[in-house]
């Protein structure tokens, strides 16, 4: 025998070599441990689910034939885990149909006529007495009726209806019409207005459109006289910084006015105007023309030529028009907070009337404390912020409301942190005379920082940076189009509706793909790791248990319809429920993280090692029948298969909070389909070119007492702990989800029962005393 070096030399090799092979014997056996069919399954669960969505009756809005519309699928289980909301105000929370109510022209305050001949109106009046205001009130009331971009039609009973981008422009031509400054035609270079009977026309030189940014609008008319007159109309806080000093004689009275309608929750805007000589008007006219047709920075240009024209304006007055609430916003946003949702309305409006409709929408209620930061300097701001900051109780419940101004200083990388800080301590915050790009400032800072699942929610153009910025965006199908909806990942017509799409779809959604996800891992986990197990008996051969094909069907056939009931038809409660106790919403305790992800993975292993070694134990001596016939191995692993296909459905159906048909179909299916399968397969060869060691397996398995006696006691011994943990933790341990579970099946009071099982439990999650309120 050669024992030299160059013999230890190749038997090194040899078995470095026999390491190799059987390393990647194994890595091939075991590359099903990561479930590569749960890509496949998420996919389609989540597109039933978006469907799911489509389908709902309850978010169909019958009045403009709008249902909801889930546009990805991707972010189903997201709705379950939303943490704030940012909202838009007009046409989000408000039906964008506006109805002109009051205005203020020269200093005086006059109500929207009801039913009142047009010469007995307060104002007519005092235009047609030719009082020392009477030429304010004129130009007031022409500027009402042409400062706009509204296209108006007849009908053939000569009604003029006035069709407008703007649900505003179209109530303050009503308004003017109320008022008998009546517009009904539109040329491309004119307009012409019927003012008490006397037709006027107005020739339109030039239209500076309104933007988010200008937060204005102004025309250059000639009028009948051939005077050039800039009518300019927009947000008092840009119309005021552009009086001339001759112009402000009514500042004072049209700023007390505003006010007075901002409290009353009334969008407002500023009228003012001034005369342009001709001269003037033509160079101004050259400048613009330039910026219009400037290849570079176009809107840049266009709004500085605007700037050096609309100034040394004459006040006129203000108009106030109501937006009247959405039905149910105030019980949506109370059901919101409830759910432990922290609520942001950001809204271009002025703060007097953000405040006024964060009250009537119950974002603030009575008593709590507000924090208003409207300062106009970094330095203030930052001490503003610091100072509450530091006063603020972590206990407490606050309300933040912050302008556009003083938000572009707390926005900076030096206040930005505390003012962060400041706004998360706060139950809800209110950012008013804010632009599009400050919205979505405002969603990228707690989105990126919080690592918290954001909602953005708004129906115009003007809201679609902010659904972009946030996680979730969702679309209010509205008057002003359809662009934010076409931005967004869901769309629903109400505000109203955001409940159901959240509390219910989404609840549901998040609970199913974290039981589809965990379930998916253990059922692979269960099967495949046995061959670890049969490893010890085969000498670490590579040899498998199993046969091949029943191993490719595992996923395909006899475990996939579990996990799709699972996905698509579980519920944690019912619809009505889930609405009823909005806490169940933020409720998710044991549903998904790392320590569950390697509980279950940790079950799925001893379920393996039970599942195979007592079929090895009830094999005495590779014997299964009274005859004492050796059935190879692959009988044994034929049993311990279908003792893995019986166990692991069952264990979907044990942790089944809804069954339905569907469910018991699924479970109680795969199982015949693997006892059809084995008496199919083993008749197959050799009539198909497969399984020719499948031959007889039915008859050699079924006749065997000790697979009809395993079929029983195998799975039950398996599953009996899982049982045990669940019945104690639903007894003693009950959560909130499993006391209100259990209420819609006694029809009782969830409150009650959690005070009868154990009352601290029940003040921990309802925050609470022992009086046994309801949640």
């Amino acid at each position: 025998m050669n024992s030299g070096p160059d013999s230890i030399h190749v038997n090194i090799g040899a078995v470095g070599k026999n390491f190799a092979y059987n390393l990647l014997t194994f890595i091939i056996l075991y590359n099903n441990l990561i479930p590569i069919s749960l890509q496949v399954t998420l996919e389609v669960v989540r597109f039933v689910q978006a469907i799911f969505i489509n389908m709902d009756v309850d978010m169909y809005h019958e009045e403009s034939d709008t249902p909801a519309m889930a546009r990805t699928s991707n972010l189903n289980e997201e709705l379950g885990m939303v943490k704030y909301i940012f909202s838009d105000k007009t046409g989000t929370l408000t039906r964008n149909v506006m109805e002109f109510k009051r205005c203020s022209a020269a200093g005086k305050l006059f109500e929207a006529p009801i039913d009142l001949d047009v010469y007995d109106i307060p104002m007519i009046k005092a235009l047609k007495e030719g009082d020392e205001n009477s030429d304010i009130i004129r130009e007031f009331l022409i500027l009402m009726s042409i400062c706009h971009t509204v296209i108006p039609e007849k009908t053939q009973f000569d009604e003029v209806i006035y069709h407008a981008s703007s649900p505003d422009e179209r109530a303050l031509l009503q308004g003017a019409r109320s008022l008998g400054f009546v517009f009904d035609t539109r040329t491309p270079n004119s307009v012409e207005v019927e003012m008490l009977g006397v037709r006027e026309k107005y020739e339109i030189l030039n239209v500076i459109e309104f933007t988010s940014a200008r937060k204005r609008m102004s025309i250059i008319s000639r009028t009948p006289t051939g005077k050039i007159i800039l009518y300019c109309k927009g947000a008092d806080s840009v119309i005021y910084e552009r009086l001339s000093k001759e112009g402000q004689k009514y500042k004072e009275e049209t700023l007390q006015h505003l006010e007075e309608f901002a409290t009353a929750g009334l969008r407002t805007l500023c009228f003012a105007m001034a005369e342009i000589s001709q001269p003037d008007y033509e160079d101004w006219q050259k400048i613009y023309h330039s910026a219009c047709t400037s290849m570079i920075n176009r809107e840049m240009k266009v709004e500085e030529a605007a700037n050096l024209i609309e100034k040394d304006l004459i006040l006129l007055g203000a108009t106030a028009v109501e937006d009247r609430l959405q039905d149910k916003v105030p019980e949506t946003i109370s059901a919101l907070s409830k759910a432990g949702i922290n609520i942001w309305v950001l809204t271009g409006d002025k703060q007097e009337t953000a405040i006024n409709i964060g009250y009537s929408t119950k974002l603030i209620v009575q008593g709590m404390p507000l924090i208003v930061i409207n300062e106009s300097s970094l330095d203030a701001v930052r001490e503003t912020v610091l100072l509450n900051l530091n006063n603020i109780d972590a206990n407490g419940q606050y309300a933040l409301v912050i302008d556009g101004q003083a938000l572009r200083y707390a926005l900076t990388p030096d206040v930005k942190s505390d003012f962060l800080q400041l706004c998360i301590a706060c139950k809800s915050v209110i950012c008013c005379r804010v632009s599009p790009m400050q919205k979505a400032e405002v969603v990228e800072m707690v989105s990126s920082t919080t690592k918290a699942v954001t909602l953005a929610i708004g129906d115009g153009a003007n809201d679609v940076a902010m659904i972009q910025k946030a996680h979730v965006g969702v679309g209010i199908s509205g008057v002003e189009g359809l662009q934010a909806a076409c931005a967004s990942d869901y769309s629903i017509a109400q505000f109203r509706f955001l409940l159901k799409l959240l509390f219910v779809h989404g609840a549901w959604n998040y609970s199913r793909m974290c039981k589809l996800i965990l379930y998916s891992f253990y059922k692979n986990i269960c099967l495949y790791v046995m061959e670890l197990w049969f490893a010890i008996y085969s000498g670490w051969s590579g040899q498998i248990l199993f046969e091949r094909w029943t191993i490719g069907l595992y996923n395909v056939l006899f475990t996939a319809a579990p996990p799709l009931a699972i996905g698509l038809f579980d519920k944690v409660c019912s619809s009505d429920t889930m609405l009823r106790y909005p806490k169940l919403y933020g409720h998710r305790e044991g549903s998904f993280g790392v320590n569950i992800f390697w509980l279950w993975i940790g079950n799925a292993l001893v379920h393996s090692i039970l599942l195979f070694w007592l079929p090895m134990l009830s094999v005495n001596h590779d014997s299964i029948w009274p005859s004492g016939k050796d059935g190879g191995y692959l009988v044994l692993g034929n049993l311990v298969y279908t003792y893995v296909v019986v166990t692991v459905c069952l264990k979907a159906g044990l942790h089944m909070n809804f069954w339905t048909v569907i469910t018991h179909l699924a479970i109680w299916g795969s199982i015949l389909a693997w006892f059809v399968l084995i008496i199919v397969y083993s008749h197959v060869w050799p009539i198909l070119p497969i399984g020719p060691v499948m031959t007889g397996m039915d008859v050699m398995i079924y006749s065997s007492v000790v697979f009809w006696c395993g079929l029983i006691f195998v799975p039950v011994v398996t599953l009996l702990p899982d049982l045990t943990f669940i019945v104690v933790q639903r007894t003693i341990f009950k959560s909130l989800t499993e006391a209100v579970r259990e209420s819609e099946i006694k029809k009782k009071d969830p409150s009650a029962m959690l005070i009868e099982s154990k009352p601290s439990w029940f003040c921990f999650f309802t925050r609470r005393g022992r009086s046994g309120r309801p949640i």
